[in-house]
């Protein structure tokens, strides 16, 4: 597959899901990693109106973290080849950079490419895979996605104590997930991972309780932002500290001057980053 030939970008949904689940993966060794390449025709104006809707984006032009609902459907493909060497359930998404570089047209074929770097195993023995996506259209680069997925875990340390927020970080919104928010999320993003849409799906998946997507906390975040700071965020850098459990209440916190943001949950940080607005 190269960028002379891409297929059309596949759709991400409860299918894709289940082909994850029963996809058995491969020994590292000797194993290349994958690079696709996928091609997309338009945006679909409809979806992307829900997406504003559903995230509080008040702009009607493409929110940055839309552009992760496109990339997210070329990793999870790139992940699904066979030269992917780890299985998808199990992964935490762990951190996610989205930087826009140029103007889109919603109208103009988008061109995603993906490649994957696995780095070495941490002193623990975890293995983390980093996938970037880059996005382009008529040879003119869009947007960049830079995922990193924790696809092999490893022994635990001492457990520390985490304190949600930072003191120089001012309150800024807060908002109440409900009991159906992971499942509002999975119709608008097509990732219905079984831990984020009810209770007894969660403990299939050895969750407590149901946990809401990581990417709905930074767009709702990147929302908020940009809000209160009167202007379009173009880049944004999250990492997730923790899940967030459907029912909780979020509060977002951030230094505007200093474009740094922490969510917590009570007194859990949840995810935290930093941003830039055009």
């Amino acid at each position: 597959m190269t960028a002379d030939s891409p297929l059309p970008l596949p759709s991400l949904n409860g299918a894709t899901m289940l082909r994850a689940l029963f996809r058995r993966p491969r020994r590292l060794a000797g194993v290349r990693t994958p690079r696709t390449c996928f091609a997309l025709d338009q945006i679909d104006g409809n979806h992307l109106r829900r997406y504003r809707q559903a995230l509080g984006f008040r702009d009607e032009g493409i929110p940055l973290t839309y552009w992760y609902l496109l990339a997210q459907r070329a990793q999870v493909a790139t992940m699904l080849d066979a030269a992917f060497p780890f299985r998808l359930p199990g992964t935490v998404h762990t951190a996610n950079s989205l930087h826009v570089h140029g103007d889109a047209r919603r109208d103009v074929p988008l061109l995603l490419v993906t490649s994957v770097h696995i780095r070495p195993p941490a002193d623990n023995g975890a293995v983390f895979a980093e996938l970037d996506t880059v996005a382009r259209q008529q040879d003119a680069e869009v947007f960049t996605c830079h995922s990193t997925y924790l696809v092999v875990r490893g022994q635990r340390g001492p457990r520390k104590q985490a304190r949600a927020g930072d003191g120089a970080l001012a309150p800024v919104a807060r908002w109440q997930l409900g009991r159906n928010s992971g499942r509002e999320y999975a119709s608008v993003s097509g990732d219905w991972n079984p831990i984020h849409l009810w209770g007894w799906s969660a403990r299939l998946m050895g969750m407590k309780r149901p946990i809401i997507h990581g990417m709905h906390t930074l767009a709702r975040a990147c929302a908020e932002l940009e809000q209160a700071g009167g202007g379009r965020i173009v880049s944004l850098d999250g990492r997730f500290k923790a899940p967030a459990a459907l029912g909780s209440e979020l509060i977002l916190a951030a230094d505007l001057g200093a474009r740094h943001f922490s969510v917590g949950a009570g007194s859990r940080p949840v995810a935290e980053g930093s941003f830039r607005f055009a």
